[in-house]
């Protein structure tokens, strides 16, 4: 099993292909593998221009505003037309769709979520009140607001996750007890499943 803490200040910034902006990888499975071949990808991007997405046949998408005015997503078969302007509210899409993104009054961040489509499945979640997640196999915290203390007895992990502080595993189905420090805190829970399974798990 892999557990790795990450802050996000200090995951390593690339700029994007087209210049538009930078993504800032936290983690990838299997572990080394590339855009073509991942089963799963976690990432902080910055959006500082206008123009498109990079397009990611048969991989699920999920994109969640992390600060600044946000990004309209618009698809060009008119299918898909979002504001991504409600910070910490996560907009699933297809990564084979043509996403023309349009900032909102300046750049923005976005946590993103990356799964192949035929191999996992994945389920962003919004967490702002002292719960226990139903397990899942693969997955990651990420403290939004405030601070909470965290509990898996299986990882033998009893910590604090601060402000813009988290965490991802891998390869073993963990159930965390999340429990926040302060009546703001807010904290996303990233859960991924193999496709097909755990589609009954509650949020």
């Amino acid at each position: 099993m892999a557990l790795q803490r990450f802050h996000r200040q200090h995951l390593t910034a690339t700029p994007w292909k087209n210049g538009g902006g930078l993504t800032r990888e936290i983690a990838c499975y299997p572990a080394n593998a590339g855009m073509d071949d991942f089963l799963w990808r976690m990432s902080i991007a910055t959006i500082a221009a206008d123009g498109p997405f990079s397009r990611f046949d048969g991989v699920e998408r999920v994109i969640t505003l992390l600060d600044g005015p946000g990004v309209r997503l618009r698809s060009g078969d008119g299918a898909i037309d979002h504001s991504l302007s409600q910070p910490l509210q996560p907009f699933g899409f297809p990564g084979e769709a043509g996403i023309q993104g349009e900032l909102l009054g300046g750049p923005c961040d976005d946590f993103n979520i990356m799964t192949r489509r035929d191999a996992m499945r994945a389920q962003v979640t919004l967490v702002t009140a002292a719960t226990t997640l139903a397990p899942a196999p693969h997955g990651a915290l990420l403290a939004t607001t405030g601070e909470w203390l965290i509990h898996e007895p299986a990882a033998g992990c009893d910590a604090t996750l601060i402000l813009e502080e988290g965490l991802w595993w891998s390869e073993q189905a963990l159930q965390w007890t999340l429990t926040p420090q302060s009546p703001d805190a807010a904290l996303l829970a990233v859960r991924i499943w193999p496709a097909g399974i755990g589609k009954d798990d509650p949020p």
